[in-house]
């Protein structure tokens, strides 16, 4: 793509640059097969490039206590690195310390190292590594155990009420009608079989017992297990329907989030980015606590005569950059000085609990120490964000709040800044995931709130079901508001384990979910966290101890891709009827202008594409995955409204008029 890239460097760190590009094109050609995930779980084998669903974990079970502690997401401190093949995880489930190294040994085929080591006494009846089948794909599954069985199979009681099929065996089979799943071990080990109908689930779970014995302090101990994968390769064409006759919500572009916080490398990281991504909107800080640290010290004119904090100037810096290239601004709060916050104010969670309210007997001064920021950006900068929130405040990231005090907030620093003149509205919610939807409801139900509302706004961290995720697209419909994801990615603690991010499984959950929260909550923008070195997008430079030239891997390609979308498009429905295929629609029936944006989850298959408008002639696509760089195809004739093309594995497709 001509000058897709625009460096500031010597011709020689060019030259590097693209040597990197280009060999990161053949690097791990044939794939990862085994889908791990950072702390541990193995969710699937890749063959032929579809994945073969199943879930894997290491459990600790405590029958007299009836507790079980698994290794899941945020659960543990996990570590996560890749050497070529080879997948290893280092993490600890209380003073189980465990290293799990998954390594792709064959075609479906791949070897899992479980070492164990006790740190202390372990109080546990057992220690599982456990393989969970997914009803959707093993409801018509037979199983078979092979090895050295004992006497025939018996109920097995453990750390619930529900029965167990247990024997001692040497691996076991699964066959299903499209998918085969074979685990093997070396040893015999006593194996438990158990069907989960909890919240009208009905998948199956094998329980590999690693210990027959104690675990005392010191003890160690290692098991080897090869699971192969097999099955139905779906090559069947996609069939997807575009119905251009509804126009749901704007779609003004992928955003970003610029919160400062490495003075070494988030200069280089934020410049490639706002070189080579079109930034529809940014997220900045308000670093409050450097803002104003002392109530009685008017900010203001600690600002005017030379004394503004370095943090401060910096991220009025950062707005103003992003305000002199058009980009729109939330202005976002972290932490509050300690005269605003009730108590000492918390850089951690205390009891289990973060953040902390606000200091409600100096309400005003708070409502007017924003203001006065606001109007120092107008002032000194030329600048008025268009939104106000405390990040988070559901939570506690870091000032925490009720819902009613949110309401309260919204009304009364809505009312202050209209009364200085000021345009800035509040964020409605700013939520930290999903799932915490009832957080906005007394906001809504209130209308004496609403003239300073301005949006709607929730991080996608967590909670990606349909259903969660509609009652944002409700919310924003109701309150005849525009909807952001002010801070969108997967996975709130990869940053402590970057080397995740350069995996192909992360790069499409990711992409997967944006494609989803465009069809399912029409957004005006979804900010990326971030576009600094903080989650870096890209590669190297030094950033997570890689000192490999700076570059752009997939998950960078991928935002690219995305952030050509043309500004103002609508959402119109679109379906597939392959559930691994991800999408979503855009377009102006006005301006006969779309963008169709695809993720195709399995083997590379042919579309057929309908639902088009008449008059449209062509379609331009472009390609990211983990070979190809959002690779330009030749024009896609359209023809009476129908489209027929092929897209590769495991992408990120996007179909655009030009």
């Amino acid at each position: 793509m001509k000058n897709f890239f625009c460096f500031n460097k010597a011709c020689t760190a060019k030259i590097v640059l693209s040597m990197v590009a280009m060999l990161t094109c053949f690097v791990n050609v044939s794939f990862g097969q085994a889908e791990v995930e950072p702390w541990g779980n193995i969710t699937g084998i890749r063959k032929s490039r579809q994945l073969f669903e199943f879930e894997s974990s290491l459990k600790v079970a405590n029958i007299g206590r009836y507790s079980v502690h698994s290794t899941e997401k945020e659960k543990q401190n996990p570590h996560f690195k890749r050497k070529g093949e080879e997948q290893i995880i280092s993490s600890a489930i209380d003073s189980l310390f465990f290293i799990e190294k998954v390594k792709d040994i064959g075609s479906g085929e791949i070897r899992v190292n479980i070492t164990l080591s006790a740190h202390a006494d372990l109080e546990a009846d057992h220690v599982y590594f456990c393989i969970k089948l997914p009803a959707k794909v093993y409801h018509d599954a037979k199983f078979r155990l092979t090895g050295n069985l004992n006497d025939s199979l018996k109920k097995y009681r453990i750390f619930e009420n529900s029965p167990y099929f247990s024997g001692y065996v040497k691996g076991f089979e699964v066959n299903a009608k499209k998918s085969q799943l074979v685990v093997e071990f070396k040893d015999t080990s006593l194996v438990s079989l158990k069907r989960d109908i909890s919240q009208d689930r009905n998948d199956e779970t094998f329980y590999i017992a690693l210990n027959s014995s104690d675990l005392k302090k010191g003890d160690t101990l290692q098991k080897i297990f090869i699971i192969k994968a097999s099955g139905e390769i779906d090559k069947d064409p996609i069939n997807i329907v575009l119905n251009t006759n509804q126009q749901g919500r704007a779609f003004e572009g992928l955003g970003g989030n610029f919160r400062l916080q490495n003075p070494k490398h988030d200069p280089e990281v934020i410049d490639f980015c706002l070189k080579n991504l079109r930034i529809a909107w940014g997220r900045v800080e308000l670093p409050w606590r450097f803002w104003q640290p002392d109530k009685n010290v008017d900010p203001i004119v600690t600002a005017d005569s030379g004394k503004l904090h370095p943090a401060v100037k910096n991220a009025m810096l950062m707005a103003h950059r992003l305000d002199s290239m058009g980009t729109p601004i939330i202005l976002s709060a972290w932490f509050p000085p300690n005269w605003a916050a009730e108590g000492k104010v918390n850089f951690q969670p205390v009891n289990g609990i973060w953040g902390n309210p606000l200091n409600k007997e100096n309400m005003d001064a708070i409502y007017k120490s924003i203001a006065d920021y606001i109007q120092y950006l107008k002032s000194k900068y030329g600048l008025e964000p268009k939104y106000f929130s405390f990040n988070e405040s559901d939570l506690g990231i870091n000032v925490r709040v009720t819902p009613q005090e949110h309401d309260d907030f919204i009304k009364g620093c809505g009312a202050y800044f209209a009364s200085r003149g000021l345009k800035t509205k509040m964020l409605l919610g700013d939520n930290s995931d999903a799932t915490t939807y009832n957080f906005i409801n007394t906001a809504m139900d209130d209308e004496a709130s609403h003239p300073y509302i301005g949006a709607v706004s929730f991080h996608s961290w967590r909670g990606w079901e349909t259903e969660t995720l509609q009652k944002w697209a409700d919310a924003s419909t109701r309150m005849k508001l525009p909807l952001f994801v002010a801070e969108g990615s997967t996975d709130a603690a990869a940053y402590s384990y970057p080397d995740i991010f350069q995996e192909q499984t992360y790069a499409l959950k990711e992409i997967n979910l944006y494609i989803r929260l465009l069809a399912v909550c029409q957004p005006a923008s979804i900010l990326q966290w971030q576009l600094t070195s903080d989650y870096s997008p890209l590669i190297g430079g030094g950033i997570f101890g890689n000192n490999e030239p700076l570059h752009p891997g997939q998950r960078f390609y991928n935002l690219k891709q995305l952030s050509i979308t043309p500004k103002g498009l609508f959402a119109m429905p679109i379906t597939s009827d392959k559930q691994d295929v991800s999408c979503a629609a855009l377009g102006d029936n006005s301006k006969n202008v779309y963008a169709l944006h695809l993720v195709n989850n399995g083997t590379a298959r042919e579309v057929f594409l309908t639902g088009l408008p008449n008059k449209l002639k062509h379609l331009q696509m472009y390609t990211t995955s983990k070979k190809l760089n959002m690779e330009k195809s030749a024009p896609i004739e359209v023809e009476n409204g129908k489209a027929h093309f092929k897209i590769a594995e495991t992408s990120y497709i996007m179909l655009i008029t030009e």
